[in-house]
Order: structure tokens, then C-alpha cells, then sequence
């Protein structure tokens, strides 16, 4: 008597021909080199910034250190998420539990992380910009150090809580390979638009508003130039005003990246990765982007990577070059 396979036996997955005649054509090869260069990309460039701000100790500024956990988020992004999310796109949406599980709760936890940065730089550059005088005594390198800490384990925390439903309901026993959708109800959903989107970018936008103010008013202070006292205390704040000036673009074009990808959140549609791909590359992508902005606007980043492709932070005592 032959042996007969029960249904809950066979891994059968739905038929998803206009997904499966893409995966050979011309079109996906030129996506998939260009998405490969940009995971590359994003690594080194983080890695390079991580480096860079760990190793020079006149980089040690509590602005740099908001600055490295932001790289140290988008590193991860380059390192774990792309390449799951990848993986996700090139299997048409299936994959294995576990690898769906994993790309979403990292892939949230980084999302959280670097709003949470983003509201740090923004709180950094209010005070530095608009209360200068108490700048040195407020924002010191441990507070800022217990703040990233905190940011990164509410991240951990908050996520776990936000996907608790989700990976509750996913059989880890089975092998078979899955849609991997991710499911939030939806109070869970809209709070998480709230904490994560709403509020945090109505938290930015208000104080680089405020920010943008005081600039104005400094700029004509330095057109004024009305005694040299106030002309010595305009040039300490210059350097101020262009990070503040770099760090704002890095803001607005995260807000650009982020609007997409909360888009469908905020309107119902569906979540999945495959299905918001465009979106979620986007966004993905500001982990490329903030790098690549320190490379324009900050010549200490310029000159920490010539030092550090050069191999010269091998030589003893290269931690106390001059940088800046």
C-alpha cells in the first residue's frame, strides 16, 4: 500500500507569474546590480563615518556621538535589512519564517532608532543654536550617551511590543516558505504612526522652525557687525550655524524618505514589503544618503577619510590628529 502525503504536508505557494517573468529580464538584472551597489554603498560609507568619529578624539562632540548612532543604525541597515528585504523582493514576497520575522523586527527597530536620532540632532542643534551659553553645561557627552542608550532599548522594547501580535501568529515550526506580511492591529497600527511619524516630525519641524529663526537673526548680526565683541561672539557661533545648516539638510531629506514610507500606513494599504517596495527602498536608501551629505558639507569627514584609506589612523598617537 503506497504512502499518501496529507495536504498540510506539501509547501505549495500560489502562482505569481507577473512576479516570476520579471526575475530574468534585462530590467531586474540593471535593478538588482543597482541595488547591490547601493547596499555596498551604504556599508562602507557608514563604516567609514563609524570609524572616523571613534577613532579622532576631537571628534568626541556630543553632536558626533548623536551622529555615530545614526551611522551605527544606518550600518545595520546596509548590513542586515537591504539584503533581507532583497531576498524578499527577489522570492516575490516568500520566504522562510524566520528570515520574514527577523527583517521586520530589525527593519522596525532601525526605524525607530534613527527617528529617535533625528530628534536628538534636532534638540542638539535648539539648544546649541537658541540657548548657546548653556549649550556646554546641558549637552554633555554622558547625557548624550544615556539618551542614545535609551533611544536604542525603547526602540527594542517598543517594537517587540508593536509586533507582539505578529509573531505570535507566525508557525516557526513550519518549513515551508511563506508571504511574509506582517500583522499589526489596529491600535497597535495607529499608535505607531503616532509615535513614530506624527509625533517625532512635529517635534523636528517646530524646533529647525524656531532654529530657522534665530539663524536669520544671526545672519543679519553678522551683516551688522556693530562692535567687535559681538563680532567675536558671531564667529563662534558660525560653526555652529553650518552644522546646524548640515544637519538640517540631513533632516529634510530623512522627512522626504520618511513621508513615502509611512504613506501607506497612514492611508490602510497594504504593508508588506514587496508590496510598498519602491517606498521602503527609498527610505532604506537615507542610510546612503546621510554619509554621502557629511562628504559635502563637514571637511572633517573629508579629511577623516583620506586619513583612513590611507591607513595613517595605524600610526600611534593618529587619535589625536588635528581634524577640524
Amino acid at each position: 500500500m503506497g504512502e499518501t502525503l496529507e495536504a498540510d504536508d506539501l509547501c505549495i505557494l500560489p502562482l505569481n507569474t507577473s512576479c516570476r517573468s520579471m526575475s530574468g529580464t534585462p530590467k531586474a538584472v540593471l535593478i538588482s546590480t543597482l541595488l547591490y551597489c547601493i547596499t555596498l554603498l551604504t556599508v562602507l560609507l557608514n563604516l567609514l563615518v563609524i570609524i572616523s568619529i571613534s577613532h579622532f578624539r576631537q571628534l568626541h562632540t556630543p553632536t558626533n556621538l548623536i551622529l555615530l548612532s545614526l551611522a551605527v543604525s544606518d550600518l545595520l541597515v546596509g548590513l542586515i535589512v537591504m539584503p533581507a528585504v532583497f531576498i524578499i523582493l527577489q522570492s516575490c514576497g516568500f520566504v522562510g519564517t524566520i528570515t520574514c520575522a527577523f527583517s521586520y523586527l530589525v527593519s522596525f527597530i532601525l526605524t525607530s532608532a534613527s527617528v529617535g536620532n533625528m530628534v536628538l540632532i534636532s534638540v542638539d542643534r535648539y539648544v546649541a543654536i537658541c540657548d548657546p551659553l548653556r549649550y556646554s553645561s546641558m549637552i554633555t557627552p554622558s547625557r548624550v550617551r544615556i539618551c542614545l542608550c535609551l533611544c536604542w532599548l525603547c526602540s527594542v522594547i517598543y517594537n517587540l511590543i508593536i509586533l507582539k501580535d505578529h509573531l505570535s501568529q507566525i508557525d516557526f515550526s513550519n518549513s515551508c516558505h511563506q508571504q511574509c506580511v506582517v500583522i499589526i492591529n489596529y491600535i497597535s497600527g495607529a499608535v505607531d504612526v503616532l509615535l513614530t511619524f506624527f509625533g517625532p516630525v512635529t517635534v523636528i519641524i517646530v524646533l529647525y522652525v524656531r532654529v530657522f529663526v534665530v539663524a536669520v537673526s544671526q545672519a543679519r548680526a553678522i551683516r551688522s557687525q556693530i562692535s567687535s565683541v559681538k563680532s567675536n561672539t558671531v564667529t563662534v557661533k558660525k560653526s555652529e550655524m553650518r552644522a546646524a545648516r548640515t544637519l538640517g539638510i540631513t533632516l529634510v531629506v530623512f522627512l522626504l524618505c520618511l513621508f513615502p514610507y509611512f504613506g501607506p500606513s497612514i492611508v490602510g494599504q497594504d504593508t508588506s514589503l514587496e508590496g510598498v517596495s519602491a517606498q521602503v527602498w527609498l527610505f532604506y536608501c537615507n542610510s546612503t544618503f546621510n554619509p554621502v551629505i557629511y562628504a559635502f558639507f563637514y571637511p572633517w569627514f573629508r579629511k577623516s577619510i583620506k586619513l583612513v584609506v590611507s591607513l595613517q589612523i595605524l600610526q600611534p598617537g593618529s587619535c589625536e590628529a588635528i581634524i577640524a
